[in-house]
């Protein structure tokens, strides 16, 4: 389970980067497949690999165990893990463009707003939010 966890947090991680696997791979000096495979928890990451893959990442190594209990908490309607929410096109792209923010207030502000909304029903609507068709 451990594994599946970090692998959970390298992808997103890497995505919050914007990093593709095959970037990443080639920093850490792994084949993309590997990426994928400590990303899916098919394959332990070794402590060195791990230090290497938060070096790139520009985060501490921590950040791969910290609040795992919040992850397991966190309702993610209609998907089964975080991995498969962040899999999501929309959500990858909000995640990029949320790493393109420098200013910490500036952030904050766009976490509150998206929090807020995703708590609101809209009319015509599923329970997951408002419909996307028709807006880019």
């Amino acid at each position: 389970m451990i594994d599946v966890e970090v692998g959970q947090r390298i992808r997103i991680q890497r995505l919050a980067a914007g990093l593709s696997q095959t970037e990443l791979a080639e920093r850490i000096g792994v084949t993309f497949q590997q990426v994928q495979k400590y990303e899916k928890g098919m394959n332990r990451v070794g402590a060195g690999r791990l230090t290497s893959i938060a070096r790139v990442l520009n985060v501490p190594i921590g950040s791969f165990f910290d609040g795992r209990e919040a992850i397991e908490q966190v309702e993610l309607q209609g998907f089964n893990s975080p991995l498969e929410a962040m899999a999501q096109p929309y959500a990858y792209r909000l995640l990029r463009a949320y790493a393109n923010i420098s200013d910490p207030d500036l952030r904050e502000i766009i976490v509150d707003f998206v929090e807020r909304t995703a708590n609101q029903q809209f009319p015509g609507s599923s329970a997951s939010g408002p419909p996307l068709s028709g807006r880019h």
